[in-house]
């Protein structure tokens, strides 16, 4: 069976960083896409970035300039690099993946999330 593990969330301080991870493990033939959602309390879920065979994304201004996604495609895991953080990043921090398996072919898999605080 396919699963997806964050890690990497914590406490930090604003303009601090934090470096999340997804790796994924079961299996998988092969991943098509990675993904990392967020979202806080009451608000909607936010695509934050996502990387394929090769690709990249371009990030929503609210993250850009300051988040980069990366693949490592040998380990199955894919990264988040969060500098100068803010007390609005503040949110739990999903993976999210397209997996081709060996014995139900595509499908999509969510992680459990990571929780992320930005505070003083």
């Amino acid at each position: 069976q396919v699963q997806l593990v964050e890690s990497g969330g914590g406490l930090v301080q604003p303009g601090g960083s934090l470096r999340l991870s997804c790796a994924a493990s079961g299996s998988i033939r092969s991943i098509a896409i990675m993904r990392w959602y967020r979202q806080a309390p009451g608000k909607e879920r936010e695509l934050v970035a996502f990387i394929g065979s090769g690709s990249s994304t371009n990030y929503p201004d609210s993250v850009k300039g300051r988040f980069t996604i990366s693949r490592d495609s040998a380990k199955k895991t894919i990264f988040l690099q969060m500098n100068s953080l803010k007390p609005e990043d503040t949110a739990v921090y999903l993976c999210n993946a397209d997996i081709d398996t060996y014995v139900l072919g595509v499908r999509n898999y969510w992680g459990r999330g990571t929780q992320v605080t930005v505070s003083s």
